[in-house]
């Protein structure tokens, strides 16, 4: 069922059964996708990595990502757009910018504790009594109800994942891998995304550091090279367009660039991924 605001936005919620696989082909613009796996072996490729997702888990997937669907029991689904959920002043950890959907090199994925599934049963129920409600409180009940299943992931990510307890630094984190989002394209050092966030690069790298993240520069060049391969792969475009589209000058430069990362050059990668297909 979904529903529909004045403005495009708008909320979906599913039960999919097992042939429900149709639903992940098209995404909609600026929207946010979690799935609640309620069977074992769920088997999924995520930008061309496979990912294998039991009972109880949830993954987290922005309109970025690409998604094929190999292995698929039954689930619920829930998808909303920015539109819905950003329209209200959300902050910090639960917004739909925050721990849980800040980038597409992230794949964010939660494990239910026993202790809390009843919890998380409740909390969906009342969301889909809700989603039959036809007065003029309904949008607002529906965002109220997806705020607070998305702090009960956002806790249960921040414990499992041993996120920082900093939260200074933990918004840091955030918002420099949004703004890799925005400019990966256009910006290719970590000084010129500190000086968008009005920090040094060194104290940047630091926080990274202290926090047990990748550095920031790695998270850089796996935005590059995650667009890469998707171009490579989803689209027609030669390694001459690819290559100033994720940024680089020149051929040479982007192949230096994308065999160190994977590998093997775009020529051999494309020519892989035709053979698998």
């Amino acid at each position: 069922m979904k529903i529909t605001g004045n403005i495009n936005d708008f909320i979906e919620l599913k039960e999919l059964d097992i042939p429900d696989c149709g639903i992940f082909d098209a995404p909609e613009e600026s929207s946010l996708t979690v799935i609640w796996f309620k069977e074992d072996n769920n088997q999924f490729i995520i930008d061309g990595k496979p990912y294998t997702f039991n009972k109880n888990q949830i993954v987290f997937l922005t309109e970025f990502h690409q998604v094929k669907v190999v292995r698929k029991e039954v689930s619920r689904f829930l998808r909303f757009n920015r539109s819905f959920y950003c329209v209200v002043d959300h902050e910090h950890e639960v917004s739909c910018r925050g721990l849980l959907f800040y980038g597409a090199s992230n794949v964010p994925v939660v494990t239910i504790p026993e202790s809390e599934l009843e919890h998380f049963k409740l909390v969906w129920k009342m969301f889909m009594i809700e989603m039959q409600s036809k007065d003029n409180l309904q949008l607002e009940m529906l965002r109220m109800m997806l705020k607070r299943y998305l702090i009960l992931c956002t806790r249960i990510y921040k414990e499992q994942e041993q996120f920082p307890s900093d939260m200074q630094q933990s918004d840091l984190i955030r918002e420099f891998n949004f703004l890799v989002e925005g400019h990966f394209k256009t910006k290719h050092t970590v000084a010129e995304y500190a000086d968008l966030l009005n920090k040094s690069p060194k104290t940047l790298s630091n926080i990274f550091s202290k926090s047990g993240f990748k550095t920031p520069l790695q998270y850089i060049h796996e935005r590059k090279m995650l667009e890469a391969r998707r171009l490579l792969q989803h689209t027609e475009q030669t390694i001459k367009e690819i290559t100033f589209e994720v940024g680089f000058e020149d051929i040479q430069t982007f192949s230096r660039f994308f065999k160190k990362h994977e590998g093997v050059s775009p020529t051999e990668f494309r020519a892989l991924q035709e053979q698998e297909g």
